[in-house]
């Protein structure tokens, strides 16, 4: 899938490398099926996508599935330890191997019992000793490459790509820098959501706080706006305020042993925070379904299974306010972009880099706009 020079030229018309000159990219992009297309094939499988915490996957013959824009993924840990991904597919018909996620000491088709060991070597093939020619010793199932990053599970679709430590300088250190305990959190909570608008609507409205003051004045009070600073690296973002020092009408963080808002976006979909609180950490990614709607899941990692009261409430106010305002927001956008009333506007860009600034959005556009100039051999 490629674009035509003309449509490439169409929707980066005005984008400038420097943000206070910049247009955004054209609202074409944020509705027609081929740039979907593109972005599945040129973004989506070719990066880092979030699997789990490594806590699932940490015992032999544990594994955890997948969907990676169409493709069905398992990760698994073989009987000698090693992390392992693999398509989720039989290498006899093609039919999906497993489902879920849990605990296996073999992967046994269910369509006609073909049998894969944990490294992904075939085991048993019935009836296949009828069979001329057949050697089962070079029949594997195809791998995907995975990692572990700041304990967190990604997978690539691209065999070639660059592993995501090398890929995201220094966003390890800062992260291990604000959640030395990351390892030790636990899977708690997750939220989930349809939304009426194009991932890419979503992400830009996550990645500037310029709206915060207008649409989210809770969360306002939850940290100090005039601490907050946005910084833009090569694939990714950070984002960090203190908290809020006066009255909070978010949630209670009276007793909190985190005093930090911390959030990094993740080029492409993927968001990482640590929120002020007992010790905790979220990752959020946003899925495309069509050129105008996207599937959201907010998973939550707290020092216990359970969540305290505090955390509980912190969840409330991000399913209950939070995202039903920021929901709102962007898809009063994609209603906005169907009209002949828009096609592209100007960022908001503070040169100091302050959360009301929207130069983290330049910066997601011009990853997109090299992925499609990538797509097109531009």
């Amino acid at each position: 899938m490629t674009l035509s020079r003309h449509k490439l030229d169409t929707i980066s018309n005005g984008y400038d490398p420097e943000p206070t000159r910049s247009c955004s990219i054209h609202s074409d992009c944020y509705r027609e099926p081929e740039y979907l297309k593109l972005e599945q094939q040129q973004i989506f499988h070719n990066s880092w996508q979030f699997l789990c915490h490594e806590e699932k996957l940490r015992q032999a013959g544990s594994y955890v599935t997948a969907e990676v824009q169409g493709q069905s993924i398992v990760a698994c840990r073989d009987a000698q330890g090693r992390l392992r991904a693999f398509y989720n597919v039989c290498k006899h018909r093609g039919h999906l191997l497993l489902q879920g996620e849990g605990k296996t000491k073999a992967i046994v088709c269910p369509y006609h019992a073909w049998t894969y060991s944990l490294d992904g070597s075939l085991l048993r093939a019935r009836r296949s000793e009828h069979i001329k020619n057949f050697e089962p010793d070079k029949i594997r199932l195809s791998p995907v490459q995975v990692e572990v990053f700041c304990h967190l599970v990604f997978v690539n679709l691209n065999p070639g790509a660059t592993s995501l430590a090398g890929q995201s300088g220094e966003l390890h250190k800062e992260i291990m820098s604000y959640a030395p305990d990351l390892a030790e959190l636990t899977f708690a909570r997750r939220l989930t959501y349809q939304i009426k608008a194009n991932w890419k609507a979503v992400v830009d409205n996550f990645l500037e706080c310029y709206h915060c003051p207008v649409a989210h004045r809770d969360f306002c009070s939850l940290v100090e706006m005039d601490t907050y600073k946005v910084t833009v690296h090569g694939i990714y973002s950070s984002h960090m305020a203190k908290a809020g020092r006066g009255d909070n009408k978010a949630y209670d963080v009276a007793h909190a042993s985190v005093t930090d808002h911390a959030v990094w976006y993740l080029w492409p979909n993927t968001t990482l925070m640590r929120y002020p609180g007992r010790g905790n950490f979220m990752v959020w990614r946003f899925y495309p379904v069509t050129p105008e709607e996207t599937y959201e899941v907010f998973d939550f990692f707290f020092e216990t299974s359970v969540p305290n009261a505090s955390e509980k409430e912190a969840i409330k106010f991000i399913d209950e306010v939070l995202q039903p305002e920021d929901i709102g927001l962007v898809e009063s956008v994609q209603r906005g972009m169907q009209t002949p009333a828009f096609n592209q506007g100007r960022y908001m860009v503070d040169p100091e880099g302050s959360g009301l600034s929207e130069h983290a959005v330049h910066h997601f556009h011009g990853l997109i706009l090299a992925a499609y100039r990538a797509g097109c051999g531009v």
